[in-house]
C-alpha cells in the first residue's frame, strides 16, 4: 500500500502533465473547463470571460465553491488546491483590491501556471504559495473564507486538512469547498492508482467528510447542494481525467503507461466502472463555520 508522500506525488505528476499540455483555442471560440462534470459547476459565462483563457481550460474542478457564497469587498479568501487560478481570480474580483486571495497549491507547475494567470489579470492582491493542504502556509485566524474546489478528495490525510481549515480560519469565519463523495465504493475502486487523480479513489461518504469538520471543531456544518453523476456524466467526468488506450503514452513509448506505470484504461474498462458506479458518485458543496 502507498503511502501518503507516494500518492501526493503521483497526484501532483499527474496534474504537471495535463498544464504542461499545449491547449490551442480555436480563434472565436470560448475556452471550456476541462471535465463534463466541470462544465455544469456552475460558472457563468460572465465570470469565464473575465478571467484568462488559461485558468479556464485548466480548471479540474467540480463546482464552483464561491456561487452564492457571501464573499465581500476586503475580506480574505484561502483556496486550496488552487491549480492554474480559476477560482481565486474570481474570488479577486468580488474582495478587490481592498481585499486578499491566497491560493495553495503542492504542483509547481500549477504555482507557475497561477503565477502567469495572476499576472495577466492585472490583480495585485492575488497570490499563490508552494505548499501542501495539509500544512497551509496560512498563519492563524486570518482567513475570512476557505474555498476548495475538487481538491480535498486528493487528500491522504483528510483530517489534517479539516484541522488547518479550523485553525487559519478566523473566529466567524467561513468554508464552503465543492468536493467529490461517494457511496459504496468497493476496494478496487479504492486501490487503483489510476483513478486517484480523476478525483474518484480517494472520495470518502458524505457522512465521514461531514464528522471529519466537525471533529476538528467547525461547526454548522451542511451540504448545501449535490450533483449526483448518471452515467454519461460519470463516464465524461473519468474519461476527461485519465488517459485511455486510444492516447499517446507521456512517456513517448507504445506501452499505454504513464510516467508512474500506470496502464492506461481500455473502454471495456471504463464501461464497466462506469456501469457499477453510476448515481454512487456525487459533487456537493459543504459549508461550514469557525466559531
Amino acid at each position: 500500500m502507498k503511502d501518503s508522500h507516494d500518492i501526493r506525488q503521483e497526484v501532483s505528476n499527474s496534474y504537471s502533465r495535463w498544464v504542461k499540455r499545449k491547449v490551442t483555442i480555436p480563434k472565436g471560440e470560448k475556452p471550456v473547463q476541462k471535465g463534463s462534470a466541470v462544465k455544469s459547476a456552475g460558472y457563468s459565462e460572465e465570470e469565464l470571460s473575465a478571467i484568462p483563457a488559461d485558468a479556464v481550460v485548466n480548471s479540474f474542478g467540480c463546482g464552483n465553491p464561491l456561487a452564492f457564497s457571501g464573499v465581500k469587498v476586503g475580506e480574505t479568501v484561502v483556496d486550496l488546491g488552487s491549480g492554474a487560478g480559476i477560482d481565486i481570480l474570481l474570488a479577486g474580483k468580488i474582495v478587490g483590491e481592498t481585499g486578499h486571495v491566497i491560493g495553495v497549491d503542492m504542483t509547481s507547475d500549477m504555482i507557475e501556471a497561477a503565477q502567469r494567470n495572476i499576472q495577466a489579470s492585472g490583480m495585485k492582491h492575488v497570490e499563490v504559495r508552494l505548499g501542501l493542504i495539509e500544512s497551509l502556509p496560512i498563519e492563524d485566524n486570518s482567513a475570512d473564507w476557505v474555498i476548495s474546489n475538487c481538491v480535498i478528495n486528493l487528500s491522504p490525510e483528510k483530517e489534517r486538512v479539516f484541522s488547518e481549515i479550523a485553525r487559519v480560519l478566523k473566529p466567524g469565519g467561513k468554508m464552503l469547498v465543492s468536493d467529490i463523495m461517494v457511496d459504496e465504493m468497493p476496494e478496487w475502486v479504492k486501490a487503483d492508482s489510476r483513478l486517484y487523480g480523476s478525483c474518484i479513489s480517494g472520495a470518502i461518504s458524505e457522512t465521514d467528510y461531514l464528522q471529519g469538520l466537525k471533529k476538528a471543531g467547525l461547526q454548522e456544518v451542511e451540504v448545501r447542494e449535490r450533483l449526483v453523476y448518471d452515467e454519461a456524466q460519470l463516464r465524461g467526468f473519468v474519461e476527461s481525467e485519465i488517459e485511455t488506450e486510444s492516447a499517446s503514452s507521456s512517456c513517448g513509448c507504445s506501452c499505454g503507461c504513464d510516467e508512474n506505470g500506470n496502464k492506461a484504461f481500455s473502454e471495456m474498462e471504463i464501461h464497466g466502472f462506469v456501469q457499477l458506479m453510476k448515481d454512487k458518485i456525487w459533487s456537493a458543496k459543504v459549508f461550514a463555520t469557525k466559531r
